[in-house]
């Protein structure tokens, strides 16, 4: 037998998540990986390493691949357009991937679309930005490239405050745009699969809960949300999907505002926001992707448990993330652990914790609480009541 091969440019934590459900299915994971030690590295058999912006390496990367796609967005498009038009099936396409990168074709397509945004405007130069904020007042102003996690965007109430981005677009550096600050009630997030047949997918909506810009919580699904909320969530990610001609998962993000919904951002990738599904849903995000680039029929995204909540594990005080396992083991044994790899460095991403169960204010304590322990930050206490 020989299996299907699935080439990934990217070698973190979400090509790292890949692996069980590629070793389930029967497929051959190939992960091209920054250095021998990245998070993928680690678990991956077939990792070759190399840049994501080298034109050899991610050739060499799809040679015999049935798939070719990202676990990031920060891949060469041209270099992508010439494997695609030497056959290789690079999924998502560029001109569905170009959205992901490019925050200004991105709300240019979605406006397009008819998909509800903030107001926004690219900005040529800093008058076009004296102009915006004359208008609204303040501004989220964002780099059109290259920004996450918090990254790259600044609220402004006057263009002295990104100065120094428009020196660096003006050297070449990426473009700029403007955002009105939007009130909003909280941030949702509507993860969606879709394969090249058509056939699509969505899971629960979900609240993501941010600090300092970084996703530290999700709570699927979204407790309290109106179905008429709900119902527009579905729709406006369903409608990105097919309108981008998205191929494997697409994750919106959403502003929750009076009356509906806006959309925040975009990644064409398994997201943070739903790994809440590893052991929460029937199919996992990362099953799900697999399958869709290979345009295999979807699994159902139906929910394993009435709540599920992800913490995530930002920075630790531990000197390894795995100290801290047998305490939450300990503690909670059906909180369920996720770590990454990865150095410990202060606000970075390590690990999640997943908790599963009926009432919501219990699975939030224990995730948080398992998370705290791996975050070296309280000793927890054993279900025996054995203080640790």
């Amino acid at each position: 037998m020989t299996a299907p091969v699935v080439a990934v440019v990217g070698g973190g934590q979400l090509a790292r998540m890949m692996a069980p459900a590629a070793t389930a299915l029967g497929l051959h994971l190939r992960v091209l990986v920054e250095s021998p030690t990245s998070s993928a590295a680690q678990v991956v058999v077939d990792a070759p390493v190399g840049a994501a912006a080298d034109p050899d390496a991610v050739a060499a990367l799809a040679v015999g691949a049935d798939a070719l796609t990202f676990e990031h967005e920060h891949v060469p498009y041209a270099l992508l357009d010439e494997l695609a038009a030497a056959g290789v099936a690079v999924r998502p396409g560029t001109g569905a991937l170009v959205h992901a990168q490019d925050k200004i074709v991105m709300r240019r397509r979605l406006t397009q679309l008819g998909a509800p945004c903030p107001p926004w405007a690219p900005l040529r130069d800093a008058a076009d930005l004296d102009a915006f904020l004359a208008e609204h007042g303040e501004a989220v102003v964002k780099t059109s490239r290259g920004g996450y996690d918090g990254k790259g965007v600044r609220v402004v109430r006057s263009t002295d405050e990104v100065t120094d981005w428009f020196a660096a677009a003006d050297d070449g550096g990426p473009a700029l745009l403007a955002e009105q600050k939007v009130p909003f009630r909280r941030e949702l997030a509507v993860l969606v699969a879709r394969r090249p047949s058509g056939e699509m997918r969505t899971w629960a909506v979900v609240e993501s809960i941010q600090r300092d810009g970084v996703c530290s919580e999700v709570i699927a699904p979204a407790p309290e949300l109106d179905p008429e909320v709900e119902r527009q969530a579905l729709e406006v990610a369903t409608l990105v999907a097919q309108g981008l001609d998205v191929t494997g998962v697409l994750a919106v993000e959403l502003f929750e505002v009076d009356g509906g919904v806006l959309v925040n951002e975009l990644a064409m990738r398994p997201h943070n926001s739903g790994h809440w599904t590893i052991d929460g849903a029937v199919t996992s995000q990362f099953e799900q992707h697999l399958r869709a680039v290979l345009d295999l029929p979807l699994g159902s995204t139906e929910p394993r448990a009435r709540w599920t909540v992800m913490a995530n594990v930002l920075g630790s005080a531990l000197d390894d993330l795995t100290d801290g396992v047998p305490l939450v083991a300990a503690t909670d044994p059906g909180a369920k652990v996720q770590l990454y790899g990865k150095e410990i460095r202060p606000g970075r991403k390590l690990g999640h914790v997943n908790v599963s169960g009926d009432d919501l204010d219990d699975v939030r304590a224990r995730a948080l609480a398992a998370a705290a322990i791996l975050r070296g930050e309280h000793s927890g206490t054993t279900t025996d009541g054995d203080a640790r």
